[in-house]
């Protein structure tokens, strides 16, 4: 099983940026689609974003399109989650995962996650 560490959450305005990164404990890290998701205080888990094994494709949430940026760098076994013009909506535990498809997964396609970043955006 991957075992996956965030970080890089943190408190920002509105309006403001955050990047986090995730980074895989496997030597198969290519072999994964890799994905993000978050859960809000009393809110259901959502599904944020995916990118394919070789980064040549990624798929978002309409919540997030044009705002947020998933890229992967497989010499460093890490993905990244580039979150820009950021709303207090944002607001939730992210968390990064493996994922068995990458357009327009279901939380049960999200198969192993780490234990989350807390990302905060103040009004």
């Amino acid at each position: 099983q991957v075992q996956l560490v965030e970080s890089g959450g943190g408190l920002v305005q509105a309006g403001g940026s955050l990047r986090l990164s995730c980074t895989a404990s496997t030597r198969t890290f290519s072999n994964y689609i890799m994905g993000w998701f978050r859960q809000a205080p009393g809110k259901e888990r959502e599904s944020v974003t995916t990118i394919s094994r070789n980064g040549g494709i990624t798929y978002y949430a309409e919540t997030v399109k044009g705002r947020f940026t998933i890229s992967r760098d497989n010499a460093k076994n890490t993905v990244y989650l580039q979150m820009n013009s950021l709303k207090p909506e944002d607001t939730a535990v992210y968390y990064c995962a493996t994922v068995k498809t990458i357009i327009k997964p279901t939380l049960r396609d999200f198969v192993s996650w780490g234990q989350g970043t807390q990302v905060t955006v103040s009004s």
